[in-house]
């Protein structure tokens, strides 16, 4: 497992959040870091990563800082309501955004601001949560894509597989004992060079979505051993919310 040393100056937000959030990630979960050298050691990218748990965002970290990086996150506009969370969060170079709303065209733009500085983006292509009953990637959304073509950056597709057994889709509560393995492996960057450079149309940025996709599935058969369904779960065909606990609309619906 190669770990690279973070050169760029953290900050105080992001060096208070290593020092509160790192021992308790060591203590709970072993890793097994792949390929994190993959990972561009500078320059503006986009890491495109599978989403099966509350708690990945803070492992995802955990891997790309110990490869050289700070990752910049599009986080879900509602964290940033409270004064205090909201400043740390900003002082930690994280972007806001409001999903389901026009107001993420500012959140697409902020990304494409911090790729085009030189900083690592991180997206969760499927926007939330996978809804795939066997936590596979689902159908992804098109901001990833988007903001490479706009800048040309490279995509590196990221897997990951074990934090689901810390935190559970949706669950209010961690399983912390016996210790959790957590494995990520990164990807060589997404093939987009044929299609930068003509006009950004919905076909190609949901062609350039595809690509992403498959390249995040492809990773996270490796790391399980399996293979991944050959159609890509799509919560829009299957009658679920696109955000939010679906669990909890099924209970509604069931008049509980």
């Amino acid at each position: 497992m190669t770990v690279r040393k973070l050169d760029q100056p953290r900050g105080w937000a992001f060096t208070l959040g290593v020092i509160v959030l790192k021992p308790p990630l060591l203590a709970v979960s072993s890793r097994t870091w792949i390929d994190g050298d993959k990972i561009p050691a500078t320059g503006g990218c986009v890491l495109a990563v599978n989403h099966i748990s509350h708690a990945d965002p803070l492992t995802t970290a955990h891997f790309v800082y110990d490869h050289g990086r700070m990752p910049r996150y599009l986080a879900k506009s509602g964290l940033f309501g409270n004064k205090a969370l909201g400043g740390f969060l900003r002082s930690a170079g994280q972007i806001p955004v409001k999903r389901m709303s026009a107001d993420a065209v500012g959140a697409y733009s902020a990304a494409v601001e911090a790729v085009r500085a030189g900083e690592c983006v991180v997206v969760y292509p499927e926007g939330t949560i996978t809804r795939d009953p066997g936590l596979w990637p689902m159908r992804g959304k098109t901001g990833a894509a988007r903001i490479a073509l706009e800048t040309g950056c490279p995509v590196i597709p990221v897997a990951h597989w074990g934090v689901q057994d810390i935190l559970a889709p949706y669950a209010k509560k961690p399983d912390l004992l016996p210790r959790k393995n957590v494995t990520y492996k990164a990807g060589d960057p997404v093939a987009l060079d044929d299609l930068r450079g003509q006009p950004v149309t919905a076909q190609l940025t949901h062609q350039a979505t595809d690509r992403i996709m498959d390249a995040i599935a492809a990773l996270l058969e490796d790391i399980r051993g399996e293979k991944a369904p050959e159609k890509r779960w799509d919560p829009r065909t299957s009658g679920e919310s696109e955000i939010g606990n679906p669990h909890r609309k099924q209970k509604k619906g069931r008049g509980r």
